[in-house]
């Protein structure tokens, strides 16, 4: 096992990689990373969909029901399908390789969209919905937590990590900035159904692309000595437990954007601008994840989250009190920034605190938790316009982020690795000073 990592040249031989912190090469030294390119290409395109499909699901529920509580609800039964089996699908991803678990589960994923599609389309009972809802959530590939585990391949004990970790924030972002407007243009310009059928078809073409990119993915160890540490769950160790409810804060912004973005639009009579608010807070994120991204950071990675988390908190409380477009679109540029440094700094920590063999399972835990806090919001959100005054689904994100910080401020102390916290997968990402790292 050491032998594969310690022969591979782009972990050894490049002297950019061996630099101090303080001189951290940039966005262009990462880019230059060999054989990164084949899978950034089509990883960006099979994690396009990401972005499309939650709105994609109200947009049509919403348009075949009339109701934004029964949208709502839809979308978070996909969101906590995807929460729960996320991590699972990463562990397998950890275990069998990358490929194994992609295969499968694009398909599965584009079968089970197509029939929320047609069953919404039927004005099916909303129980049926959820039974399509169900495996479209849970079938969502994976794809930025497998390229994230590509790049720790490539970059292992370089400085440049964080710098992967940056520039993944803002293509997540891009996602975030080019899906919502893609998903609103179909939706409202070609038919409620286009949104989601699109988004099924680019997960099947996307993912297998990316599939098929098999000299990056993770390598899977044989090694029978090893295999009951290297599988242990990354859930077990505290730190990724205080990042979880850090990022289902996060979700509770994105699930509580969405709802109540497209609620003021429609109240106002200008759907279309659903798509252009959400872009603007997207793009409010992509950009500081950019600036985050070409920094040198000497303040410790765990202050920037709480400092940074802080921001978000603060920003996004005073969501609730917009009632004109130019405010909203403000107030939800301001609220972008805010997101980006934490997301970033909390996968940088995933490098410390996790384990080699495990860290794909680990990005999946905080993919899930956004897509669980996600789905959290959008039901909640929806409840609130469906029952109170347009513009109060927005108190949720203000809810989500205060009680996150509450929490990461109680537990801070668990950011920081231990002598002897990364053992759980001791002899695949230990830290002992060997030559595996």
């Amino acid at each position: 096992m050491a032998s594969t990592v310690t022969t591979d040249p782009a972990v050894t031989t490049d002297p950019a990689q061996n630099a101090p912190a303080s001189s951290r090469p940039g966005y262009g030294q990462l880019l230059r990373t060999r054989g990164a390119w084949t899978f950034l290409l089509p990883g960006f395109a099979a994690r396009q969909p990401f972005a499309m499909l939650t709105l994609s699901i109200v947009l049509l529920v919403q348009h075949t029901t009339g109701s934004y509580g029964a949208a709502g609800a839809a979308a978070a039964a996909t969101g906590v399908s995807m929460a729960l089996f996320a991590p699972y699908s990463g562990r397998l991803a950890d275990r069998y390789g990358q490929r194994a678990v992609l295969l499968p589960g694009v398909l599965v994923h584009a079968v089970s969209g197509l029939s929320l599609t047609a069953l919404a389309l039927a004005h099916a009972p909303l129980w049926a919905l959820f039974a399509a809802a169900v495996p479209t959530g849970a079938s969502v590939p994976q794809v930025g937590p497998m390229v994230r585990a590509r790049w720790g391949v490539k970059l292992q004990g370089s400085p440049l990590m964080s710098t992967a970790a940056a520039f993944e924030s803002v293509t997540d972002e891009l996602t975030f900035v080019v899906g919502p407007l893609l998903a609103t243009a179909l939706c409202t310009a070609v038919a409620p159904s286009a949104g989601l059928v699109t988004e099924a078809a680019l997960t099947l073409v996307g993912g297998l692309l990316f599939a098929a990119q098999k000299s990056t993915q993770p390598p899977v160890s044989a090694e029978s000595g090893h295999a009951r540490v290297q599988h242990a769950s990354a859930l077990r160790i505290p730190g990724v437990r205080v990042l979880v409810v850090t990022f289902l804060g996060i979700g509770s912004v994105f699930g509580g954007m969405q709802v109540s973005l497209a609620a003021f639009t429609e109240s106002i009579g200008e759907p279309g601008l659903n798509g252009v608010l959400y872009g603007v807070f997207a793009a409010g994120n992509m950009l500081s994840g950019i600036v985050c991204g070409a920094i040198a950071w000497k303040v410790a990675p765990q202050r920037r989250l709480l400092v940074g988390y802080a921001g978000l908190a603060l920003a996004a409380s005073a969501l609730w009190t917009a009632h004109s477009v130019l405010l909203l679109a403000a107030l939800g540029l301001l609220v972008g920034m805010c997101i980006a440094p934490a997301l970033i700094t909390g996968y940088t920590l995933v490098e410390s605190l996790v384990p080699a063999g495990a860290r794909t399972e680990a990005f999946t835990w905080l993919t899930g938790a956004v897509a669980l806090g996600q789905a959290a919001a959008v039901t909640a959100a929806g409840q609130l316009e469906d029952r109170l005054w347009g513009g109060a689904g927005f108190l949720v994100p203000m809810a989500g982020t205060v009680l996150a910080l509450a929490t990461l401020l109680t537990l801070r102390s668990r950011l920081t690795a231990r002598p002897g916290s990364l053992t759980v997968a001791r002899g695949v990402g230990h830290r002992v000073p060997v030559t595996v790292d």
